[in-house]
């Protein structure tokens, strides 16, 4: 018997990935309605007061399912844990931590994981010409389910971050060659201890896993286990497991990988970021790597909801 019984879907949100974040919300709702728990969903308004009142009378738990700024930033944790109400996924510090790329990685780096180079640029000097040898990739540095995201190779214009609408501030890394990977994490219901659910390799036609491929069907291909060496796989999972941890990471977080085997195998895996929040749409990974360990979409979302807490 599960310890909460009323449950408010955080959902939809005003960042970006509003649209993801409903599409998560209305399958999440419909998975807890299922296993029976009563069900409140909330479209999480940006005003703290606004959503205060949403929350009151104060529900057993709330599943956030928002992505992106808001909802993925610490921002929503912190009124959650003011209003100490359990929730799902990381708390403030780690939420923060890993919308925040470059934040994230110095803190990679300093756990001796393997993460690509490359700085923060101002929107100017990327203008202006390449700061760093092509092929590179620009992106912002605080955003969620591909956005801004472009890879600059020889023979392209330059970036378009002239209007792109994320901030002054640009992310350029060198561009890794090779396939995309992913790995799902989940803290063990016994012990806590957080433990690789699976990996999963991403195929498609896009020249990066881009926000199309992500979240419209048909555009990409999850391959469980990806076809790599034993080794490989073995570094990817416990890669996983360690950038969780190095965040400070609780319930489910996903962390994607470039794995460049483009000189022959075994290759390097290399880091690239961890979510805090992943997609919990048809099309997302997380539910697909559960349900390679036998764990149907209903049964992963009544195992978060159990894992929730404040603070």
């Amino acid at each position: 018997m599960s310890r909460f019984r009323h449950i408010a879907v955080l959902m939809g949100g005003w960042s970006a990935e509003r649209p993801v974040s409903l599409a998560s919300g209305a399958a999440v709702a419909a998975a807890l309605r299922e296993k029976g728990f009563e069900v409140t969903e909330i479209d999480a308004p940006k005003d703290p007061a606004a959503l205060i009142a949403a929350l009151t009378p104060k529900p057993d738990a709330v599943f956030n399912a928002l992505h992106g700024q808001g909802g993925e930033d610490g921002r929503v944790q912190a009124i959650l844990d003011l209003l100490e109400i359990p929730y799902t996924h990381s708390g403030v510090l780690a939420s923060a931590l890993a919308m925040n790329k470059p934040a994230a990685k110095r803190v990679f780096a300093a756990e001796g994981l393997r993460v690509p180079g490359g700085a923060v640029y101002s929107k100017a000097d990327v203008l202006a010409g390449d700061v760093i040898a092509r092929p590179y990739v620009v992106k912002p540095p605080a955003e969620g389910s591909s956005f801004g995201v472009q890879v600059v190779r020889p023979g392209d214009n330059g970036p378009a971050v002239a209007e792109w609408g994320f901030g002054e501030e640009v992310l350029v890394e060198p561009y890794i060659a090779g396939r995309e990977l992913t790995v799902a994490v989940m803290d063990d219901p016994e012990t806590g201890e957080p433990r690789a659910l699976g990996a999963i390799e991403i195929v498609h036609a896009h020249g990066f896993f881009d926000y199309e491929a992500k979240y419209k069907g048909g555009e990409a291909e999850h391959i469980m286990p990806p076809t790599v060496p034993p080794e490989v796989l073995a570094d990817l999972y416990d890669m996983g497991v360690r950038a969780h941890k190095a965040l400070g990471c609780r319930g489910v977080s996903r962390s994607d990988f470039r794995y460049d085997d483009t000189q022959g195998t075994p290759g390097t895996v290399w880091l690239l970021e961890t979510n805090t929040q992943p997609g919990m749409t048809p099309t997302s990974l997380v539910p697909d790597a559960a349900r390679s360990q036998g764990i149907a979409f209903a049964d992963l979302v009544a195992l978060m909801v159990e894992q929730a807490r404040w603070g």
